[in-house]
């Protein structure tokens, strides 16, 4: 039986590494974004970096745990299928994955006493599920390179 997503991925050993391609992954999809639906998410994160100085890394640290019970049953069944590439696996489930995602940073958005962050946040939720889709892909060859 595979192990838990949260057993590996957040060990001390591969959280920080995990935590650290996390940003980069983040920082390289929010570059890639462009329109007005790109324009807003670029503020919104612009803002968030401003608020403090490494606020997205702790929340990157923060969120880890809760993402990895989103995505155990995903990981669970993709185990027990054989499958070969996690990213795919999840892509193929798109509209649900990013929804099960991004219920955690609304609960966080939810939970939060900074007016800014939360203000910033609920500018672009609305739009988010696609942005969250489209990173799939990543997100799932980082969740196989930690877990496998």
């Amino acid at each position: 039986m595979a192990a838990m997503l949260q057993e590996t991925l957040l060990t001390p050993d591969t959280k920080p590494k995990l935590v650290a391609d996390c940003q980069a992954l983040i920082d390289q999809q929010v570059s890639e974004m462009s329109g007005v639906s790109g324009t807003a998410i670029k503020l919104a994160y612009k803002t968030a970096n401003a608020f403090a100085s490494g606020y997205i890394r702790h929340v990157v640290e923060t969120l880890l745990p809760d993402l990895a019970d989103k995505l155990e049953p995903y990981w669970a069944d993709f185990s027990a299928a054989g499958g070969a590439e996690f990213g795919d696996y999840l892509a193929k489930r798109g509209p649900e994955v990013s929804e099960a995602m991004l219920s955690v940073t609304d609960a966080r958005a939810g939970a939060s006493s900074r007016p800014t962050i939360v203000k910033a946040y609920r500018s672009v939720r609305n739009r988010s599920g696609k942005h969250v889709e489209a990173a799939l892909p990543q997100v799932g060859a980082l969740v196989q390179k930690y877990a496998a």
